[in-house]
């Protein structure tokens, strides 16, 4: 499911919820079985590669940024966690804005 306006907390019925953002588009892809399902979504609606960054969403509605396809090290990211303290704050601020 691709959020692009503001959703109930209720909505997020999973435990634990694979998403991935576009920072550029400010949406959210959320739902999928594989993070890489999510972000094909997106680039199904138009979104590009470089744009998209993988996170999870947990009960208490906190985040944490680990996904494989945050492996970058074209964008300088070598880890699953995103290392750019301005990519983090872009996925908190679209996640804080929809949800």
């Amino acid at each position: 499911m691709i959020i692009q306006n503001k959703i109930q907390k209720e909505e997020l019925k999973s435990p634990f919820i694979k998403a991935v953002a576009d920072i550029e588009k400010e949406i959210i892809s959320i739902n999928c079985e594989l993070h890489i399902d999510c972000a094909e979504e997106l680039i199904k609606e138009g979104s590009e590669w470089k744009n998209l960054w993988g996170f999870n969403i947990y009960p208490d509605v906190s985040v944490d940024f680990i996904s494989l396809i945050n492996i970058r090290p074209a964008s300088r990211n070598r880890s699953m966690e995103i290392q750019n303290p301005k990519i983090r704050q872009k996925i908190e601020s679209i996640f804080q804005k929809l949800l």
